[in-house]
């Protein structure tokens, strides 16, 4: 799939056949955000794929919304490690998004399906503790992977580009 094709037609999906993405294609999924850029090559992101024995840690820390956390058969946890000088911290954010994006459209490439979601979860210890998540480290957002029941939803409208860009002179 050409690249243009893959950012046109990925879309935010949340019904997902139960068959999980199978390893060796997600790795080659995953292995697209190597390639974000990034501050001084610092590689800030982490992403952990989260297995069964998690996923129960996962929902109980969820409560009340752990049913989200069922909607796709693959879940992946994708988090940074900020630099402690503050707009280096911010560029590790900024980093962490870009190398969130690459996955998303290499699994559209893959026919894979996604949805990336935030999750406030994550903010409690039980959140944390579920994932293994290191003090200091930030969760940028839970990506869902799998095979989409039925077709994608049609392509939106969206801005023309000349409402967005301005060409300075």
């Amino acid at each position: 799939m050409d690249l243009f094709d893959a950012i046109h037609t990925r879309r935010t999906t949340k019904e997902f056949r139960p068959d999980p993405v199978p390893r060796a294609q997600l790795e080659r999924i995953l292995e697209a955000a190597r390639w974000a850029p990034n501050h001084r090559l610092t590689e800030p992101w982490r992403f952990r794929v989260v297995g069964p024995e998690a996923l129960e840690r996962l929902k109980a820390a969820a409560g009340g919304g752990a049913q989200k956390l069922l909607r796709a058969p693959t879940l992946v946890v994708a988090s940074y490690v900020p630099s402690p000088l503050p707009p280096h911290a911010r560029e590790d954010e900024h980093a962490t998004a870009a190398a969130i994006y690459a996955p998303l459209l290499a699994a559209t490439a893959e026919g894979v399906a996604s949805y990336w979601r935030t999750i406030n979860t994550f903010e409690t210890p039980e959140g944390a503790a579920a994932v293994d998540l290191p003090a200091g480290e930030r969760v940028l957002g839970l990506l869902h992977f799998g095979f989409a029941v039925g077709d994608l939803p049609p392509t939106p409208a969206r801005r023309a580009v000349a409402e967005f860009v301005t060409f300075l002179p």
